[in-house]
């Protein structure tokens, strides 16, 4: 799906280059007018922002497991990754990071052995009350260039194409 670009005066061209776009035979593709490259961008913005603003040293994947585990606990390692968007191997890596900072306890399932049960210890728990307002200063930071109507927009959109 083709999206209309600006051209350097700003206004929409009339007839927006696909990005698809046969040109002699080739394929025309320009990185500036792909969306992976916009996303990218907006979530190192993000990522920025983040790192300099939450208290802990935490990294955004980090935040995730803590905050969704505090809303899910006891949670098995599993069903926190299914949660926080994270594929096996990532939420294991976070999950041992934060385990050995003594932020989340494990412990073998009791109905399955194979299976590890999560929660946050004292630490954890504290962690997370500690940096609440400050993860809602980081989302209101990233957003802070558009509008109200626009940051409703831009996470109606996200979700629409998550």
């Amino acid at each position: 799906m083709d999206v209309p670009l600006k051209d350097k005066s700003g206004l929409p061209d009339s007839a927006p280059p696909s990005s698809a776009q046969m040109n002699g035979g080739q394929t025309h593709y320009t990185l500036g007018e792909q969306i992976g490259f916009y996303l990218r961008q907006a979530n190192q913005r993000h990522v920025a922002i983040f790192a300099s603003l939450i208290s802990e040293k935490l990294t955004t994947t980090q935040w995730a497991a803590l905050v969704k585990l505090k809303d899910l606990q006891p949670c098995s390692q599993g069903n926190l990754g299914r949660e926080t968007a994270m594929d096996m191997a990532t939420i294991k890596g976070v999950v041992d990071r934060l385990v050995k900072r003594g932020l989340v306890h494990t412990e073998p399932d009791p109905a399955d052995a194979r299976r590890l049960v999560l929660t946050l210890t004292a630490e954890g728990d504290a962690t997370v009350d500690r940096n609440l307002s400050i993860a809602l200063e980081i989302s209101q930071e990233t957003l802070s260039t558009l509008t109200p109507a626009e940051r409703m927009m831009l996470m109606e959109l996200l979700q629409k194409i998550c």
